[in-house]
């Protein structure tokens, strides 16, 4: 199973500054698969220590003493760790708090010890350490479920691939090869991109084994929350948990998610969720300028899930007949599909964030499914389940903003346009004009490079 992730691994590897690597990512994206293949592919030697299967390794890292820690490992693996030969692989490392803190003297005392540790808990470690976190001496990188190019190449669509890679606007898309590239986004949208999922389909093309991956992950998610707090936390998270799915694309209202439950306590537990990476939140952002981050409305958010396959699955859409499967939440889909690919874009040493615009206004609300930046600039994203769509609130984003360029995702073909209407803006009405770049969803991880090189055509 290739991934991009391995690419980041390399550069990792070759730098003359290399730190410890901290991978973070939910469970089941492939974190160790990933860090096992590299190994394999570029060291003479590599050791693996999982905390969770060896608790009992846990006692060597009481220590701050680096040198007796690699001796002792030296002698548990029966393997020599070498300077710039050896990658030593701590895996689970939420477990074993104490070994977080070791690399900082792993960095300073042995520098050229390659070291790469990942955990699929770690953001909630790493949130209640009790101790010094060794800042400036670790790196961070950020692992996510395959994304849909990944997808491409598990199904050995190595020309569709090729040929998304090098798309320009204008360049035509004959019927039957976007009709194809629409077929293997419907695949990807209940499949998802959880790699045993996807290995098992590649494997056997057989959907219902899908479904038993499926349900298999969800209760391997459900088990993790034993490890969060009490039993009634764990309850608020099960329900959380098969409630996310059914509110993509939505304000998130704690009313609705249990109203039986004070809103303090859904709180909480969404925000464990969240730092378990299972869920994703979209937040608010109100500002006219960059950075995004600057001016957001923290009581306003839009959850995204882990994976689209894993949310299809919870709604308890079979996988009989996806092609003629039309569901109610085909706006959702789309806008789950989108928000998991622009997490998963490189560079990965940065913790990507979504963003989207609402304003909630008596008979004048309106709302940008994704907002970002591009070339030091806001760039508005819509997204259609369908070939059209109602653009009226993004010409009032457009109109308030005062920006040139917007961006929309949908099932048709490329195009690009010069938008020239008339909005109303409260009780005036104002002249607004924008080049509107509408691509097909499957072209998502393109985005930025088609509009840069239609700027500099």
């Amino acid at each position: 199973m290739r991934r991009l992730f391995t690419e980041y691994l390399h550069s990792w590897k070759t730098k003359n500054n290399r730190k410890p690597l901290i991978i973070r990512g939910a469970r089941q994206v492939g974190k160790t698969y990933t860090v096992e293949e590299f190994a394999k592919n570029n060291y003479a030697e590599y050791v693996k220590i999982n905390f969770e299967e060896t608790p009992e390794l846990k006692e060597l890292f009481k220590t701050n003493d680096v040198i007796n820690i690699k001796q002792n490992l030296e002698i548990y693996s029966g393997k020599r760790i070498i300077a710039n030969k050896t990658l030593l692989f701590l895996d689970e490392i939420q477990s074993c708090p104490e070994a977080i803190v070791t690399l900082r003297y792993f960095y300073e005392k042995m520098p050229k010890l390659h070291i790469i540790t990942a955990g699929s808990l770690l953001d909630f470690t790493l949130n209640e350490m009790k101790y010094s976190m060794p800042v400036g001496r670790v790196e961070f990188a950020y692992m996510y479920p395959m994304n849909f190019y990944e997808f491409l190449w598990a199904l050995k669509e190595y020309l569709l691939l090729e040929f998304l890679k090098h798309y320009s606007l204008g360049k035509e898309i004959s019927l039957p090869i976007h009709q194809k590239l629409l077929r293997i986004l419907r695949l990807y949208y209940f499949i998802g991109g959880m790699p045993e999922a996807v290995k098992v389909y590649v494997k056997n093309d057989n959907l219902p084994d899908v479904e038993i991956v499926h349900e298999s992950i969800i209760k391997s998610l459900e088990f993790d929350f034993a490890k969060y707090g009490t039993k009634s936390q764990q309850e608020i998270l099960v329900k959380l948990l098969r409630y996310i799915p059914k509110s993509i694309g939505k304000k998130f209202k704690y009313v609705n998610a249990a109203p039986e439950l004070r809103s303090e306590s859904v709180k909480k537990a969404l925000q464990l969720l969240k730092m378990s990476r299972i869920v994703n939140l979209a937040l608010n952002a109100k500002s006219a300028g960059l950075p995004l981050e600057s001016n957001v409305n923290e009581k306003s958010y839009k959850p995204l899930f882990i994976d689209i396959g894993l949310a299809n699955h919870i709604l308890k859409l079979r996988l009989i007949n996806i092609e003629n499967l039309i569901t109610i939440n085909e706006g959702n889909l789309a806008e789950q599909f989108i928000g998991q690919q622009l997490l998963s874009f490189a560079p990965y040493y940065i913790d990507n964030q979504l963003y989207y615009w609402a304003r909630e206004k008596r008979n004048a609300s309106a709302e940008i499914d994704f907002v970002t930046e591009l070339n030091y600039t806001i760039l508005p994203v819509e997204v259609k389940a369908g070939k059209t769509g109602t653009l009226k609130s993004l010409h009032i984003y457009m109109t308030e903003k005062k920006l040139k360029v917007a961006l929309r995702f949908n099932t048709d073909t490329p195009s690009i346009g010069l938008v020239n209407n008339s909005v109303k803006v409260g009780k005036v009405v104002k002249n607004v004009e924008f080049n509107l770049i509408s691509l097909p969803l499957y072209l998502v991880l393109e985005y930025k490079r088609i509009i840069e090189d239609q700027n500099n055509d």
